[in-house]
Formats: C-alpha cells, sequence, structure tokens
C-alpha cells in the first residue's frame, strides 16, 4: 500500500509544476518578457479609427521596429493630408524614453515630453504610453484566475505599477494564452479604478514567432474605437541601429 501511494504521489508531483507551481503572476509575466521575439520587423499598417458618430478614418503607416519594439520609427503613407508624418521611439531602461513627432505641415519636430504620454497618438486610441513596453520589474503581478477568450485557454493577469512609478493608468488585466504566452486581451483602468481601454490582440505564426497580425483598441468610456491590421510583415532582415535617428524622420521609405 505505501509502495503504491509513494507511486501516486510521484506522478503528481511530475505533473504539478507545469500545472500549479510555476504559474505564479510574476512568472507569467517572466514567461512572457522572455518568449523569442525578432531581431527586428517591417510592416505596413492601416489604421482605421471610428469615432462615437461611427465615422472612420483610414490611415496607411510603414513601421520599422527593433530590439524587441524598443526601437521604433513609423512614416505615414496616406491620406495625403497625413503623408511624411512619422514617429521615433526609443526606449531606455534608466531614463526617460525618447519620442520625436515629425511634422512636415510645421516643419518641425515635436519632442514628446514624459508629462505628454497620456495624450493620443494621431488621433488613435493609443496614448504614448500604450505605445512603449511595460517593464518587468516596475510592476507587481497577481494570477487572478483562468478563462476561456475566443477559445484561447487564458491566464488572467494583474500587472500593478510599483510604488514610485508613475503610469497613467492604475492597474491591468490581461488574458495570457497558456500556449503561446502572448497577450490576447488587455483592459487598462484609469486611476478612478474604471475600465478605460480594451485592446484585443491576434497573431500570425512566421519562422517560429508569434507576429501582430491585428490590434484592436477600444476607449470604452469615449465610445471610439482604433484597429490595426498588418501587412508585408518581413523580420530578422538586418535593421541598422543607426536608422533611429531624428534625421531619418523626414526620409520616406522606399
Amino acid at each position: 500500500m505505501k509502495t503504491l501511494t509513494k507511486t501516486l504521489l510521484l506522478g503528481l508531483l511530475l505533473i504539478l509544476p507545469m500545472g500549479l507551481f510555476a504559474q505564479t503572476g510574476y512568472e507569467i509575466a517572466k514567461a512572457m518578457e522572455d518568449k523569442v521575439s525578432p531581431k527586428d520587423m517591417k510592416s505596413t499598417m492601416t489604421m482605421i479609427l471610428t469615432n462615437k458618430q461611427g465615422k472612420t478614418r483610414e490611415s496607411t503607416i510603414r513601421s520599422i521596429t527593433a530590439e524587441d519594439n524598443k526601437k521604433q520609427i513609423i512614416w505615414f503613407l496616406a491620406p495625403a493630408d497625413d503623408r511624411g508624418v512619422a514617429f521615433l521611439k526609443i526606449e531606455h531602461k534608466d531614463e526617460d524614453d525618447e519620442m520625436r513627432l515629425w511634422l512636415p505641415a510645421f516643419n518641425k519636430v515635436r519632442r514628446i515630453s514624459s508629462k505628454k504620454k497620456a495624450d493620443s497618438f494621431m488621433g488613435s486610441d493609443l496614448s504614448y504610453e500604450d505605445m512603449t513596453s511595460r517593464e518587468l520589474d516596475e510592476y507587481t503581478y497577481e494570477l487572478k484566475g483562468e478563462k476561456i477568450v475566443d477559445g484561447i485557454d487564458c491566464y488572467i493577469l494583474e500587472s500593478t505599477p510599483k510604488e514610485g512609478i508613475t503610469r497613467t493608468y492604475k492597474r491591468f488585466i490581461t488574458y495570457v494564452s497558456k500556449a503561446d504566452q502572448v497577450a490576447v486581451l488587455d483592459e487598462a483602468y484609469d486611476m478612478q479604478d474604471k475600465l478605460l481601454k480594451r485592446r484585443v490582440m491576434k497573431y500570425v505564426k512566421e519562422k517560429s514567432y508569434d507576429l501582430p497580425s491585428e490590434i484592436f483598441v477600444e476607449n470604452v468610456q469615449k465610445m471610439t474605437n482604433t484597429r490595426l491590421t498588418f501587412s508585408s510583415l518581413e523580420v530578422d532582415t538586418g535593421v541598422e541601429s543607426d536608422l533611429f535617428q531624428e534625421k531619418n524622420l523626414k526620409r520616406m521609405p522606399k
């Protein structure tokens, strides 16, 4: 009887580490952070803004990213009145991120300060803060349960900025695919702890990477939304780091 009991316990111990012991909130967040991503990525994006009355506006954007999206430069290709507008982002770990917006109509580069991170990016439901990464060690994490989201088995992960970390959101609830360690749904709460934005992400497999195919952002308070669809995806093409300079904002991609 004792031998049978020991055998059963050993069997449980072999099963449980993947199903229970490893599933703390921090470890789920760490697994997302450690997931292999492209060295660089090029894409063409279609951005459709929809206002409260249902009126839409469509833009075409060219994007190049590197270093796990820590560096990004984008150019607006259409519509005509936005053509040439460009944006540069360089994220830093121990200092403020660099963000610059080139406005050709005014012949001016606008620097986006940390005080402006809550501002809308080009009239969309994405703020400048939304376009930056969340540093793993700047948040605390709690596993809140599990849920099926659009047929995907997910962990429910709550992320809260640590004391002293300035953010425009009080907390996030993220639904993380158990199979792929990617966020499929992300909910952002304002400083009054009311749901402000809901973001749905879809992916496509490319060279073993999970690459974005669509991002849908809804501002539930303003009743507006933004849909980004990705095409012409290219990865690991050898993008040079010196591309991410202010002078290149004025150079439209070929």
